[in-house]
């Protein structure tokens, strides 16, 4: 066996060429995430102009950062694995929420709180990844893929009772993007069906620019150069109770995060000790947190968003997410690349994300294959994980009438279909008698895979 064919697939270094056209199908997927999340702070809370283009660019600087550091692993801080960091949505929700009901200082002192807790929490944790097997991660990467599809949906439809909402262009130009993406991995083999993620958001932004919806004027004004501000809005100010819905998303970024992390370690066939891998995934997200609030963003943790792309490009080495950690960074100084991003209309990225998110959805579907289901505890695990799951997905405003308390957690689709799956898992598996008649026969078992956690 010569050398070349004795490195796994995710150690291995593409030429330069390719490792920058990979990198920026990551890059161009995720951006609209750091963009929006800032603007949505920035407009609820009337930031200025230059305040805001100072936290995008904290933001992608942030995010770049964390992309190499879940890359490369340092020190057993990140998953030495193909990842990509962003906002976390639900988090920039509770950060305005906390600034809005207080002040910017406040909710940048619950990030560190928030990132410090993780830290506290993260050696009990560890200690509990035995009770996340095959059925809880498949589980949760559906409700992952089923509810980013919703909220790129609402992206490109637009919001309800508002002149925009379904627009049509808006809509064709969504499905046109779809259209190109699927089409170019179909006619395309090797490199170029690779890249038909970024393939067809390239065609996307070429139909919007032909029909007049996508307008570069603001990308040549502004500044150069824009590097980010320690502090921004001054010395933070720390409220534990402020911060208590962000410690309690904590949690639950840390079961997601126990789902993405053994997700990618099967795409990228890594064989991997989810003890081990797991908590070093964490301590990333930790640390990355940790600086944010002190650059004036919200929590930045490991993104689910760019397994979608691994998985359609079959592209695994963590050098192509490290090459788009430096983009990112190179985004965050070199400001008119950020205009450049912002530029591409919401609707081809929603298209794009759409596909890659789906992806996702195939995923939680080949490892629930790999669970008996013919097995009544196992049927009725997933069926009561889906019902809990899907409820605050499909229907908001469901606990709405609910304790608020209550609500960070029932209302979080996520966190209930994991928690749920969890909960019944250890009652069918763990306490009593494990031995539920089977439904029917099953089909033949297949070998374990080596990142598969114990029930």
């Amino acid at each position: 066996m010569d050398r070349a064919s004795a490195i796994p697939a995710v150690d291995t270094v593409l030429p330069v060429g390719q490792l920058l056209v990979f990198g920026l199908q990551h890059v161009l997927v995720m951006a609209a995430v750091p963009i929006t999340s800032v603007f949505l702070v920035a407009k609820a809370l009337g930031l200025s102009p230059a305040l805001t283009i100072n936290l995008i660019s904290a933001t992608f600087l942030l995010c770049g950062i964390g992309t190499l550091l879940q890359s490369f692993g340092p020190w057993k801080f990140g998953a030495r694995l193909p990842f990509v960091m962003v906002p976390g949505g639900a988090p920039i929700v509770m950060f305005l929420t906390i600034a809005q009901q207080t002040d910017l200082q406040t909710a940048s002192g619950a990030v560190i709180l928030t990132a410090l807790f993780y830290f506290l929490v993260l050696p009990i944790f560890a200690r509990c990844l035995k009770y996340f097997p095959k059925i809880v991660i498949g589980t949760l990467l559906l409700l992952v893929s089923i509810n980013l599809v919703k909220v790129y949906g609402g992206i490109i439809a637009g919001r309800a009772g508002t002149p925009g909402f379904a627009d049509p262009a808006n809509i064709g130009l969504a499905l046109a993007t779809i259209g190109f993406t699927v089409l170019f991995a179909r006619l395309f083999k090797g490199m170029l069906g690779q890249l038909a993620v970024l393939l067809g958001l390239l065609a996307g932004a070429l139909i919007a620019g032909l029909f007049g919806m996508m307008h570069l004027d603001a990308v040549a004004t502004g500044p150069f150069w824009s590097a980010p501000t320690l502090l921004p809005f001054g010395m933070p100010h720390f409220d534990v109770v402020a911060a208590v819905p962000l410690l309690i998303f904590s949690v639950i970024s840390m079961v997601e995060a126990t789902g993405q992390t053994v997700a990618v370690a099967e795409v990228v066939g890594r064989p991997i000790d989810p003890r081990d891998v797991v908590p070093r995934t964490i301590r990333g997200d930790a640390l990355i947190s940790l600086l944010g609030g002190f650059f004036g963003t919200s929590m930045i943790i490991t993104s689910g968003e760019n397994i979608g792309i691994v998985r359609a490009t079959n592209v695994r080495t963590r050098y192509v997410t490290a090459t788009a950690g430096a983009i990112l960074i190179l985004i965050a100084l070199f400001a008119p690349l950020g205009r450049l991003a912002n530029a591409i209309p919401s609707a081809v990225v929603g298209g794009t994300a759409m596909v890659v998110f789906a992806i996702i959805g195939t995923m939680g579907i080949d490892i629930l294959r790999k669970v008996d289901l013919h097995e009544r505890s196992n049927m009725f695990i997933l069926a009561g994980a889906l019902t809990m799951g899907l409820l605050p997905i499909l229907v908001p405003g469901l606990y709405s009438k609910f304790p608020q308390t209550l609500q960070l957690v029932l209302g979080n689709g996520l966190a209930m279909g994991a928690l749920t799956a969890v909960l019944l898992n250890l009652m069918f598996h763990h306490f009593g008698n494990s031995s539920a008649p089977r439904v029917a026969a099953a089909p033949e078992s297949e070998t374990p895979r080596p990142n598969a956690l114990p029930q």
